[in-house]
């Protein structure tokens, strides 16, 4: 399966006001029961190797910045999907992601039904705050457009 990068279509000021950042890829399967929630845990379920050892890296050189990290903290309970908070939940259209002293992010995962298919459609949404938010956006960028599709593929599979 092929994943595409498309142009994002989503109402960006709905879901992340004043995001200076927006991606969206979109991955094509014959899944026709799929549904958003069922689309962003396969691709959330598991990280590939490489992206694991760079989230691992990313936790330690944010950590004593004050940055959030992936960990989980278990006094506070939350519907998650992978290591994301949901925000809002429909079958088609999940929304997860949160807001930091740096950036605020939202994932958002449609799922669409063309014809004998359906569309997964992952877009990301970024919102910096400060100069600190904008470099760390500038250094992943490079790895978010492989990890991205990575993960898509992972729905197909």
């Amino acid at each position: 399966m092929t994943v595409r990068e498309i142009a994002p279509s989503v109402d960006a000021d709905a879901l992340l006001a004043g995001a200076q950042f927006a991606d969206a890829f979109c991955i094509e399967i014959a899944d026709r029961n799929l549904d958003a929630r069922r689309a962003a845990e396969r691709m959330m379920a598991r990280q590939p190797r490489w992206a694991e050892a760079l989230l691992t890296l990313r936790n330690l050189l944010v950590s004593p910045l004050g940055l959030k990290t992936s960990g989980v903290n278990p006094n506070v309970p939350r519907d998650m999907i992978g290591i994301f908070p949901v925000v809002s939940e429909t079958p088609d259209r999940l929304i997860a992601g949160f807001n930091d002293r740096h950036l605020d992010f939202r994932v958002v995962v449609d799922v669409t039904a063309p014809g004998d298919v359906r569309q997964v459609t992952a877009t990301t949404l970024v919102k910096t705050h400060n100069w600190l938010g904008r470099a760390y956006l500038a250094i992943i960028m490079p790895f978010h457009r492989l990890i991205v599709p990575a993960l898509l593929r992972q729905v197909a599979a």
